[in-house]
């Protein structure tokens, strides 16, 4: 490629791998259905030598193009053609399919047949478009939002199709083994339900250079206020934001305070910085007004606070006089406790820790996981359906005890694991606290508990407490990048009777659950071969995390004299998104998945 091809931004293909159930993924899978629709091919037109050779041409760089938006992707930007390039899709933030917008060329993957494109104006608008639904005065240039000039009815329609989407492109299943995704539930609040923020600003000009931190010259200072706020869409470069209307009352408070501190404080910086906004709810409970220590465990805590553990000397943790209102301030101080109540139960975290950023839509959301985890009664007995009770819970990935606690009425007992201290260390005290507050049918604290370990770890020590899955449900809540190959594994070999995956990127949700329906099939580094002594004196072949033949269809099977387990297998009950982050593209999902026994179909 040439100097002057790169300068263009003209690219033949990636500069890098695109990861699994990346953005980028998702994205060209959109644009491929979308080239595929349209009947282009690799080729362009077929007998069309002009669109042809047009294919081969870049566009100027930063050069403006008219472009017809015909899709909305899964990421929340639109896609489209410009009426010289029918071959070529162009990937336009803030834009809906109806749009014709004029945008300004970026990035050209030539060989993916797509262009990154910049927002320019609207020439003429979707009828889905109402520019006068738009609350934020940065809409169109700040990364945070996609969606402030959609209706809320359709961004819900539009998060649905997102889950559909997902689980056919990413779940390597037939159409027939996924269920009709149910509607999206929204979120009871559309602006103002943001609990967390993290502005930042960049060092001043030359803080990063490197010769100045070797040499050891003295870093250059701020001789003017930066802009502190959120990315340009599209680029690294920060934009000053005043002001960010889907936060809530007290976090926005904490964004203009602090701007106003940083501005007084300026000379104690001399690099850039993240800012902590975190709500956090003083609230009224005549139930909580014993002395902090009553309730608070510090034993239990004091080895966390100085890594991100609770602090219960913070002042969330003085008494409350039953008369006194809910009050919702900000924290800023990483290390310091924030108390989230969803229905009856209380929830106290360190500020920085991972906590759903949403509180209006949390009390729907935990009462659906409650009413589906368990398999929904029948009004006449199966003789296919197992009869045992399902007694025990397992949360994987139990982060600081949200499912642990909302669930555990319905359970003898449950366990949980985390691969973080403080959060376990947050889920330990949580429990105590709720079993505190509550009554003792609603959760017994003796049997919930908790274990600092890999998601994987859990099912060594559930086998040794449950022998196997019979009785037990499982509760899969992991990061972006979903389960790793160890942890399916594991789950398949424990075979739960239930599943519940909960996600916020439904595209590995799709892909691992498509791992779990065709039992097993699909782990990465699955089907290694072993050898064993066969039954009649010769080798035969055996597959590590399955069995070959008719027991991978759930029949048995010997070798070596061995009776080897059918392979368990999954069937999809039903899918869901929920909208957690109303105004963007973002759709958390709920998958609940059934065992299949081997006298049932798929």
């Amino acid at each position: 490629m040439t100097k002057r091809k790169r300068q263009q931004g003209y690219y033949t293909k990636r500069m890098k791998s695109v990861q699994e159930g990346s953005n980028e993924e998702v994205l060209l899978a959109d644009i491929r259905s979308l080239l595929e629709s349209s009947k282009i091919n690799d080729s362009g037109t077929a007998g069309d030598e002009s669109i042809a050779r047009d294919s081969e041409t870049p566009f100027e760089r930063f050069s403006q193009v008219e472009v017809n938006i015909s899709a909305l992707s899964s990421i929340g930007d639109g896609l489209g053609f410009a009426s010289t390039r029918p071959d070529h899709v162009f990937v336009v933030p803030f834009t809906l399919p109806g749009d014709v917008v004029q945008a300004k060329v970026v990035t050209q993957f030539v060989n993916d047949h797509y262009t990154l494109a910049d927002f320019i104006s609207v020439l003429k608008p979707s009828p889905q478009r109402n520019d006068a639904l738009v609350r934020c005065p940065y809409f169109s240039k700040c990364s945070g939002c996609q969606f402030q000039m959609l209706s809320y009815r359709d961004q819900l329609a539009h998060k649905k199709t997102i889950v559909e989407k997902a689980y056919r492109n990413f779940s390597n299943l037939p159409p027939e083994m996924i269920p009709i995704i149910g509607d999206t539930i929204g979120s009871p609040l559309q602006y103002g339900y943001r609990t967390k923020l993290t502005p930042h600003f960049d060092g001043p000009p030359g803080s990063r250079a490197r010769r100045n931190r070797k040499d050891g010259l003295e870093q250059p200072s701020f001789d003017q206020v930066p802009p502190i706020g959120f990315m340009v869409k599209g680029t690294r470069k920060t934009m000053d934001i005043e002001d960010c209307p889907i936060a809530t009352d007290a976090v926005r408070e904490g964004l203009k305070q602090e701007r106003k501190r940083v501005a007084e404080e300026l000379h104690k910086y001399k690099r850039g910085a993240t800012i902590l906004l975190r709500e956090t709810t003083t609230k009224a409970d005549p139930q909580l007004q014993d002395s902090p220590s009553t309730i608070y465990d510090p034993q239990s805590v004091t080895e966390e606070t100085n890594s991100g553990g609770l602090n219960p000397q913070t002042p969330h943790t003085t008494q409350i006089s039953a008369s006194t209102p809910p009050t919702k301030t900000y924290i800023t101080d990483q290390n310091a406790t924030s108390t989230e109540h969803i229905g009856p139960y209380t929830f106290l975290n360190p500020a920085g820790a991972f906590f759903q950023n949403n509180n209006s839509i949390l009390e729907s959301f935990t009462s659906y996981i409650r009413s589906h985890i368990l398999p929904p009664s029948s009004p006449q007995p199966s003789t296919t359906s197992p009869t045992t009770k399902i007694t025990h819970l397992i949360d994987t990935y139990s982060g600081s005890g949200l499912f642990s606690i909302t669930l555990s009425p319905l359970f003898t007992t449950t366990l949980g694991i985390d691969i973080s201290p403080s959060s376990i260390t947050s889920a330990r005290l949580n429990a105590s606290l709720n079993s505190a507050r509550l009554n003792a049918s609603l959760n017994s604290a003796p049997n919930t508990t908790f274990t600092t370990g890999d998601a994987g770890d859990i099912f060594a020590e559930a086998k040794k407490r449950y022998g196997d899955g019979e009785q037990c449900v499982v509760v899969i809540d992991p990061p972006r990048k979903g389960c790793d190959k160890g942890f399916l594994e594991q789950l398949v070999g424990f075979g739960p009777r239930r599943v519940v995956y909960v996600s916020c990127n439904v595209h590995t949700q799709a892909r691992d659950v498509g791992v779990l329906v065709r039992g097993g099939r699909g782990v990465e580094g699955e089907g290694k071969e072993e050898r064993i002594d066969g039954a009649f004196g010769g080798t035969e072949k055996k597959i590590e995390g399955g069995e070959e033949g008719d027991a991978a269809n759930g029949e048995d099977s010997r070798m070596g004299g061995r009776k080897i387990k059918p392979r368990v297998r999954y069937r999809i009950e039903s899918l869901r998104g929920f909208d957690f982050f109303p105004q963007t593209g973002h759709v958390e999902s709920v998958a609940i998945l059934q065992r299949v026994d081997d006298d049932e179909e798929l």
